[in-house]
């Protein structure tokens, strides 16, 4: 482990405990620093896109369940009449520019996520860190999108915005701090501003704040190779893994999420954590290792790979959205045809 990553696991530790550690408070100075930062940079005059945005993001870093709200709610949207697009940053990527994610694009060009949620949502999807030019990019393109949804960039205030969907999991908001402090980027407001909503991708809710829980649950397993292909009459249900003892690797922001839900469905496991985005530059488990079971962020990487002879299996995670929760957001963002 690098001495960066083992910085960051120091860092994460420290913010999802309850309370104020000794660490936590040697960096409240820069926690303050950090807090004027934040307050300017929404100082910004929001621009529009050609059609209504929602944003779906997390108020603390790291992944809370964004990429399956994401694709939950472009589902919905679609069921609703509308025909939704996708705009991400693309984080990981090696550059930032403006580009549309096609099928065969490669995840260190447009990022992992951009590309699952292509391959899950079937809507354009089009990334830049100027998520501004990357929504008129996209609606120029496909002119036929009435709603944009943005992964990500809930504190990118230069995109305006229709309706905001905020996501927590388990950990809430960990001690509650800005960062490096904490693992909030902006402070828990004491009531929820008009327009935006909260999702708990978590049993019950983990704040304060009123808020809806989605419905989660593993999909079936797929063959990498299949899923690659997008060969989902291939699908296998998880109990055909049930008896197998399995190497589960995860790169993503909450790892044991997805270790205790494949446990939950009867799987049996050795787990391997790895760091969010991870990038396999080389394959993360022993030589020989027979199984694998991973998430659809981490097959994109290794999609086409020589695998020396371990068999890998991708299970995807499937939220369904309240029906609450989708009402609110087309009230505000669906045009009058779809009413």
């Amino acid at each position: 482990m690098s001495l960066a990553e083992r910085l960051e696991a120091l860092l994460l530790r420290q913010w999802w405990q309850s309370g104020r550690t000794p660490l936590a408070a040697a960096l409240a100075p820069l926690e303050s620093l950090y807090g004027v930062f934040a307050r300017r940079a929404q100082e910004v005059e929001p621009q529009r896109a050609p059609v209504p945005v929602v944003v779906v993001g997390n108020l603390i870093v790291g992944g809370a369940g964004k990429t399956p709200t994401v694709i939950a709610l472009v589902h919905a949207l679609r069921a609703a009449g509308c025909t939704p697009g996708v705009i991400s940053r693309g984080f990981g990527r090696d550059d930032g520019g403006v580009r549309a994610v096609e099928g065969d694009s490669a995840a260190a060009e447009v990022g992992d996520e951009p590309l699952v949620i292509l391959r899950r949502s079937g809507a354009p999807v089009w990334v830049g860190r100027d998520r501004v030019a990357a929504a008129r990019a996209l609606c120029a393109a496909h002119p036929e999108v009435d709603v944009l949804v943005s992964d990500d960039g809930l504190q990118h205030r230069r995109l305006a915005r229709d309706a905001e969907i905020v996501v927590f999991d388990e950990r809430g908001t960990g001690n509650g701090r800005l960062l490096p402090a904490g693992p909030l980027r902006e402070p828990l407001p004491a009531q929820l501003p008009p327009g935006r909503f909260v999702l708990y991708n978590a049993p019950r809710p983990t704040t304060p704040l009123p808020g809806v829980v989605a419905l989660r649950a593993l999909g079936p397993a797929l063959a990498l190779e299949d899923w690659a292909a997008g060969r989902s009459d291939a699908a296998q249900p998880l109990q055909m893994l049930q008896g197998r003892t399995l190497l589960a690797a995860a790169g993503i922001a909450s790892p044991e999420r997805f270790f205790s839900m494949l446990e939950t469905a009867g799987l049996t496991l050795r787990r391997l954590p790895l760091a969010d985005h991870h990038g396999y530059d080389a394959l993360p488990w022993p030589a020989g290792t027979a199984e694998v079971v991973t998430t659809e962020k981490d097959a994109v990487k290794l999609a086409g790979r020589a695998l020396g002879g371990t068999r890998v299996w991708v299970v995807g995670l499937d939220f369904r959205l309240p029906d609450s929760l989708v009402q609110d957001v087309l009230r505000l963002v669906a045009p009058p045809r779809t009413r």
